[in-house]
């Protein structure tokens, strides 16, 4: 296919805007689409961060099927990997895998076709890509692209810093002429920077799209109580979709999905201390199902392309802002509303400080990721909108908005509380750091049990009566995240202290206000009310419903024939649209989005059939 298109098309953003229509079956290319491809194809390097959901994987297939010989893609997961593949084998696209979930036949079978150069695309691992024999036959195999997917993963700086991908620098000398394109979805400036460091990739074309998700509808409320029972209210609510939980230990997976499936939810836990093949069953039960449940950590997920993910909860908050917008952005490919619900508390951001102490990394890169931890936090527990702020932190300006999450909505009821966090701070800095947060509370209270005199002497002792012991705790916990207090580990009971001292005296001159959120049922209705909004179907008119319930039965069962997730075969906006266009022909259905040349083949008389049971 690659070199015959090469040959018949001069001008090769012509040919990619041919090959999007027939292959892919798409009319246009969306946002920075068309200037990645036609950097690549122009035979230069480029980085490109592009949103979850916004076509990433089509500025390197585009390229490798214009541009003749063989397009490899360096990819971090077999599921991710597998995933594609099937994708484009449906679409007619000559591509294969090499992992170590493939046998010999088939690896031998692949290598053929590669030597007979009737393969487009090649997926394969940093690890299995660095291995010498690997690296001796492709040397000798024309390359059309090397794209590096999840290209966040070569840095330090990153949320899913993987060492094996610092050795793609070499790919740079290995493949000298070759085009090299690095895409992911998160990556700041700093994060940037070094991608294009590593890489070898610093006097080539950067383009970041914008990070909006308009279809994702956020919201986080800290944790009170039964963190699980809260997880099953929140799923039970969306019952029905499918939803992505994700936690912070595979113990809690397996826990929180028996309470889930006790519940009534077709849920399954997913974590890397499964045997191999278990976790590849699970991922493919929850690709095929129209409703399930996958409670995982976060082994699961990257790349994942299920399209119909309705919600995103994370039980325990991840661990920075690039690591959030990269596992909320699972739900809403489609394009339809879909929700990111975080739960989060002081423990959870000590217990991510104690973790990175604990790191074998240097102090630079623990500082890093310790202002990335504050990052979020002070977004989760903030009073401004939340892609408002997520947007910002990934150096957008100009940014409005969203006008849909928790906090834009007022479902987060917020009142001045500087004189009351002014008294905090200042019966922590007398108490000295030698108490936990509890026991300011009982002092700002005067509810120590068996006080000292030097306690009791204190200008603070007690003058807290305006606010009930859960609203002190709520402050003294938000001063937590906002640094303004600082918890130093103690065996497990942590010392609160003060903390940012220029931050701290900012609030005690006025300069600094301290918003303090009103009672939390405010941040639970918020939660349970936007449900709906995250939870409508498709816009499907009610006289095309029945006719498009009919084509999803037929793609279901298509799909469980050939053992594929039902969205390969075609996405359920496609089947919207054919629902209410009503084609009459192959040539009317070959015109709807989504429909290309090899599906039109493969599927055309088959949904021309299911049709005509509804057309009068």
């Amino acid at each position: 296919m690659s070199a015959v298109l090469a040959e018949a098309e001069p001008r090769p953003m012509e040919a990619a805007r041919d090959v999007l229509r027939r292959v892919f079956g798409h009319e246009a290319f969306r946002g920075l689409q068309a200037d990645v491809i036609a950097e690549v194809l122009a035979g230069r390097n480029a980085l490109a961060v592009l949103p979850t959901g916004g076509g990433k994987s089509l500025c390197y297939q585009i390229p490798a099927l214009v541009r003749p010989g063989l397009g490899l893609v360096v990819s971090p997961l077999i599921a991710l990997m597998t995933d594609q593949v099937a994708a484009l084998v449906q679409s007619g696209v000559a591509a294969a895998r090499l992992d170590s979930m493939i046998d010999l036949d088939e690896r031998a079978e692949t290598w053929r076709r590669i030597e007979a150069g009737a393969l487009d695309l090649l997926y394969v691992s940093p690890e299995g890509l660095m291995q010498p024999a690997m690296l001796d036959r492709l040397s000798r195999t024309p390359l059309s692209i090397v794209a590096i997917d999840e290209a966040h993963c070569v840095s330090q700086w990153g949320h899913d810093f993987r060492p094996e991908y610092r050795m793609l620098g070499r790919l740079a000398e290995l493949f000298p002429g070759v085009p090299r394109l690095a895409v992911t979805a998160t990556a700041d400036a700093r994060t940037r920077e070094d991608i294009r460091a590593e890489l070898r990739l610093q006097d080539s074309a950067e383009f970041v799209a914008s990070f909006a998700r308009p279809e994702l509808i956020l919201s986080a409320e800290r944790k009170r109580g039964s963190a699980e029972k809260r997880v099953v209210e929140l799923v039970t609510a969306r019952a029905g979709r499918s939803g992505v939980v994700y936690a912070g230990s595979r113990e809690k997976t397996e826990t929180l999905a028996q309470s889930l499936r006790d519940a009534g939810v077709d849920a399954l836990a997913y974590h890397a201390g499964l045997e191999k093949r278990l976790r590849a069953d699970r991922l493919e039960q929850f690709l095929e199902a129209d409703a399930a449940v996958m409670v995982a950590t976060i082994a699961f997920g990257m790349g994942v392309d299920k399209p119909d993910v309705r919600f995103v909860i994370h039980a325990d908050p991840p661990a920075s802002i690039e690591a959030y917008w990269q596992e909320v952005g699972r739900a809403g490919r489609d394009g339809e509303p879909a929700e990111g619900i975080t739960l989060y508390g002081a423990a959870d951001m000590a217990w991510a400080y104690r973790r990175l102490a604990e790191r074998d990394v240097d102090d630079s890169v623990k500082q890093t990721q310790a202002r990335k931890v504050r990052q979020l936090y002070a977004m989760l527990d903030g009073v401004s909108c939340r892609a408002a702020a997520v947007r910002r932190y990934f150096g957008e300006e100009g940014v409005e908005a969203c006008g849909q999450c928790d906090l834009c909505t007022g479902a987060v009821e917020t009142e001045d509380a500087t004189v009351a966090a002014q008294k905090a701070l200042s019966a922590a800095h007398r108490l000295g750091g030698r108490f936990g947060r509890g026991r300011l509370v009982d002092h700002l209270l005067a509810r120590t049990k068996d006080p000292s005199a030097w306690e009791t002497g204190l200008s603070t002792w007690g003058i807290g009566q305006e606010l009930s012991a859960a609203q002190w705790k709520d402050l003294t916990e938000q001063l937590v995240f906002e640094g303004l207090l600082r918890e130093t580990p103690n065996d497990g009971r942590p010392l609160v202290g003060l903390g940012d001292a220029d931050a701290v005296r900012a609030v005690f001159r006025g300069e600094r206000p301290v918003l303090m959120r009103k009672a939390a049922a405010g941040e639970e209705r918020g939660a349970r009310g936007r449900g709906r909004k995250g939870r409508e179907a498709m816009a499907v008119q009610a006289a095309d419903r029945p006719l498009f319930d009919a084509l999803r039965a037929w793609r279901a069962a298509e799909a469980k024939a050939q053992h594929v997730p039902p969205y390969v075969i075609f996405h359920d906006r496609t089947l919207a649209e054919i629902a209410s266009a009503r084609p009459g022909g192959r040539a009317a259905l070959a015109g709807l989005n989504g429909v290309g040349e090899a599906k039109l083949a493969h599927y055309g008389a088959a949904v021309l059939e299911v049709v005509a049971g509804f057309v009068a």
